[in-house]
């Protein structure tokens, strides 16, 4: 998924947008090897190794990838999506509706 990863983060690049990772690799090591390899340029949390990290018990993950999809609000609104491309471009415009609406009452409370 690295390569469609680095797209979203190129073309939201301006947006309110982030990707966040959980790595299971086996080591810290591996970790960084991976992210210099793949040039990643988001964080990404080293999880311990396999499955059973207490991240990936936390949020009850069971494999990998595993893709949780959370909006501006930090509310995860999809788990596993498929139409990842078509979700995250409604999540961000409603994140930069929320962001617009916000600054415009903020401008009409300064009044």
């Amino acid at each position: 998924m690295y390569p469609h990863e680095r797209s979203l983060v190129e073309k939201y690049a301006d947006a309110p947008f982030a990707i966040v990772g959980v790595n299971s690799d086996d080591s810290l090591e591996a970790l960084n090897a991976a992210m210099t390899d793949e040039n990643l340029t988001w964080s990404s949390f080293f999880d311990g190794g396999g499955t059973g990290g207490p991240i990936a018990v936390q949020w009850g993950v069971t494999g990998w990838p595993t893709v949780y999809i959370l909006d501006h609000k930090g509310v995860i609104r999809y788990k596993g999506r498929s139409d990842l491309d078509e979700t995250i471009a409604e999540l961000v415009a409603e994140a930069e509706k929320a962001k617009a609406g916000a600054q415009a009452a903020a401008a009409g409370a300064g009044q």
